[in-house]
């Protein structure tokens, strides 16, 4: 957590929220109307529209260096850039970030900047994983089943002792997401009033890796490169334009040109193919 001044809650107090991965390089600023070419209005970034309240940054670690750093100038400068104008805004905000990966090994890997981990860093709050909190599993079950029964259309009065155990002694490898991932489905299974699952689903696996083992930050280095030279192939190895690669991968294409360079990507072997 990054603190900033009095952010307390409050009628005018802002509450942004948004996944990491999705900020991009222009998610730390706004863009004036006209700025480039598809900007046919004025647009406020989401730090901008957080302005005077707190800004939550889910999945962190997944954030590009390339935006780590515009991140990081946020933070230390407290202003952001407009697209489009020569003028700077001051924002006033407070900044709470989320993980589940461990970025002092992200750190190691080169993967994360370790002067925006200490800038984020401030207030540390550690969320134990779900397997060490198992008494808290009824409570989010309810929590859950309340929230999905109504959009399945379903009513749902009870639990099933047999489940609530089954729930209860299952490692959630996945976490909280796996644990809402199979509630939102057994309430769309469900026929009746009673909230129940299948043991099957609740097969455990061994622990022990089969097989040899890859460091977690070169397995995402290989799946991104493999995406980058799928898209590189599509669009003959274009990058730019609306139907260059940059497109087809939903991120801007200084992104992509120094993806490509930092992954070793030969470009131009897929031009004329």
């Amino acid at each position: 957590m990054h603190p900033a001044n009095d952010h307390g809650p409050g009628p005018d107090r802002r509450y942004c929220l948004c996944q990491s991965g999705s900020v991009g390089l222009h998610g730390t600023d706004r863009h004036e109307k006209g700025a480039f070419t598809g900007a046919g209005q004025r647009r406020l970034g989401r730090f901008e529209a957080a302005d005077g309240g707190t800004i939550f940054l889910d999945e962190i670690g997944e954030l590009p260096l390339e935006t780590q750093i515009a991140l990081l100038r946020v933070l230390q400068d407290k202003k952001i850039e407009r697209v489009g104008s020569n003028q700077s805004v001051v924002v006033d905000i407070r900044v709470l970030a989320a993980t589940n990966r461990d970025l002092n090994a992200a750190i190691s890997a080169g993967t994360f900047r370790r002067d925006l981990f200490y800038r984020l860093n401030v207030v540390p709050i550690e969320i134990p994983s779900l397997r060490e909190r198992k008494d808290d599993i009824p409570l989010l079950l309810e929590y859950l089943i309340d929230r999905y029964a109504p959009t399945a259309g379903k009513k749902i009065r009870n639990i099933q002792r047999r489940t609530l155990e089954l729930f209860e002694s299952y490692d959630w490898p996945g976490n909280i997401r796996e644990l809402q991932n199979v509630v939102e489905r057994a309430v769309i299974l469900s026929d009746g009033e009673t909230f129940a699952v299948d043991d099957s689903w609740f097969v455990k696996g061994s622990k022990e890796p089969i097989g040899p083992t890859i460091p977690f930050a070169d397995e995402v280095a290989q799946h991104e490169k493999k995406l980058i030279e799928a898209a590189l192939k599509e669009s003959k190895g274009r990058i730019s334009g609306p139907s260059g690669a940059a497109v087809r991968l939903g991120i801007p294409r200084q992104t992509l040109d120094s993806r490509i360079k930092g992954l070793g990507i030969d470009k131009y072997r897929f031009r004329n193919r």
